[in-house]
């Protein structure tokens, strides 16, 4: 799944996703005190923008400059809040100790030798800071032979929370139904998702 991908995904439609921010980031970040927040795949951007409206400085970053390109359009009344970026997180982690907030929400990270790219997002966050995980839940996933994913291979909440270690406080680590509407086309009932603080 490299640029090029997510470009021709991006394409297929004027419009991916809803528009509307992730349930799991309305409901565990409401009470968070703004600060430098990382939005990993950002996606069609709106996460960044409620994060933003919020009072929050958010850099949010993809692969896909087709999303990009669309996410920056739509965030005229945050503009000089939300830094756009093109990067792959799985190959360049971003800066350690930056962020207030690290959001991952449904971003395909990959199970690797040495967690690399899990290791390069926790090392983002600052000292008080808080990590935020979510994913769909692996029980409404199914493997796909003729395209090679099979959902084991990707980090669940409980492998995370298996690796951060003492300087972490894991605050959430559960399944839960979905607050918001399943993509269309899909069957995901539930969220995965974890919410740790890295103490100061």
């Amino acid at each position: 799944m490299n640029a090029q991908h997510w470009d021709e995904m991006y394409r297929s439609r004027d419009q991916v996703f809803s528009g509307d921010p992730g349930g799991v980031l309305v409901t565990e970040a409401s009470g968070l005190a703004p600060g430098q927040a990382l939005d990993v795949g950002c996606g069609e951007g709106a996460d960044a923008r409620w994060l933003a409206r919020r009072g929050w400085q958010v850099t949010a970053v993809d692969i896909s400059g087709v999303a990009l390109t669309r996410a920056a359009a739509a965030a005229t009344d945050v503009r000089g809040r939300v830094s756009w970026a093109r990067a792959d997180l799985l190959t360049t982690p971003p800066p350690a100790g930056a962020f207030d907030l690290v959001s991952v929400q449904y971003f395909p990270l990959k199970r690797q030798p040495g967690h690399a790219a899990l290791r390069g997002l926790v090392d983002a966050v600052a000292p008080g800071g808080t990590l935020l995980f979510a994913t769909h839940a692996l029980a409404d996933l199914a493997a796909r032979q003729e395209t090679g994913f099979d959902p084991a291979d990707y980090y669940q909440p409980d492998d995370i929370a298996r690796l951060l270690g003492p300087a972490w406080d894991i605050l959430v680590n559960e399944t839960r139904p979905r607050v918001s509407p399943a993509p269309v086309g899909t069957h995901h009932a539930h969220d995965s998702v974890l919410r740790a603080r890295r103490l100061p």
